[in-house]
């Protein structure tokens, strides 16, 4: 499949993830009826759920195209566990990338028709957007945030990579990564309000600015440590002697080369 094909279905993909998972966090989370009374939003819940669902469906859609990344963290992860090639890290990432951003202005646009939207930072996360200490759903401080994201990221890469191994049972990947994801979000997103996605922490950051576009940083560094962690611990002791002995041949070589 050539590299163009797969970085447009990855674009795609990474729109859908922003479009599903912030987009409900943005316009469905809190819904209040006509009196104002009864909220008859999707809640936290709701939220985790729809982020599952939109790598659930993605998995099934261009899981057999591009692999279904939609996230640098995840790329970088299979990259560390020797599955993906480091020369395709690049386009992927920027791909990943821009169908954030295209996902996040979608949400902006669609959440601006509503009279009382506005972008401001001081009340909180505007487009879902992550962050840590005042910026944090729950006040969580820096460090706790960062430990969240790094140990969050580890654990989905570890199901990414056990989901996937040619030793687990086939077709079931996707359901056992999109639960995964969710309940990833149901865990942490009082603490950052879950980003484990550098993609997903940036379409929304650079539409609102701000001090939130300045915590960006936190949310490409403790995904990728994580998420490159997972790589190398599943490679060193849970992948299958026949990928070991493949990539003791390739010597130095084998982080650049697909198994």
């Amino acid at each position: 499949m050539p590299i163009t094909t797969r970085c447009l279905a990855e674009f795609l993909g990474t729109l859908w993830l922003v479009l599903g998972g912030c987009g409900s966090a943005v316009l469905a989370a809190m819904f209040l009826d006509g009196s104002g009374a009864v909220n008859l939003g999707i809640g936290f819940v709701g939220v985790a759920l729809a982020f599952g669902l939109t790598v659930l469906t993605m998995a099934y859609a261009i899981g057999h195209i591009s692999g279904c990344h939609l996230n640098p963290a995840v790329s970088f992860g299979l990259w560390a566990a020797g599955r993906f090639p480091g020369g395709e890290l690049l386009p992927y990432i920027v791909a990943q990338v821009l169908g954030a951003v295209m996902g996040a202005g979608i949400v902006y646009i669609i959440a601006s028709g509503q009279p009382d939207f506005a972008i401001d930072p001081s009340m909180g996360n505007p487009l879902a957007t992550n962050g840590f200490g005042a910026h944090s759903p729950g006040g969580f401080s820096l460090l706790a945030c960062l430990i969240c994201e790094v140990v969050m990221t580890f654990f989905f890469l570890m199901i990414i990579l056990g989901a996937t191994d040619f030793r687990a049972p086939v077709g079931l990947a996707p359901v056992a990564i999109g639960l995964g994801l969710t309940l990833i979000h149901l865990i942490s997103i009082p603490v950052t309000n879950t980003s484990v996605n550098p993609a997903r922490s940036t379409g929304p950051a650079l539409f609102v600015g701000g001090p939130l576009f300045g915590q960006l940083w936190l949310f490409w560094v403790a995904p990728i440590l994580g998420a490159v962690l997972a790589g190398w611990v599943y490679a060193t002791f849970f992948a299958a002697e026949s990928e070991k002995a493949a990539r003791a041949k390739r010597g130095a070589d084998w982080f650049d080369s697909p198994n």
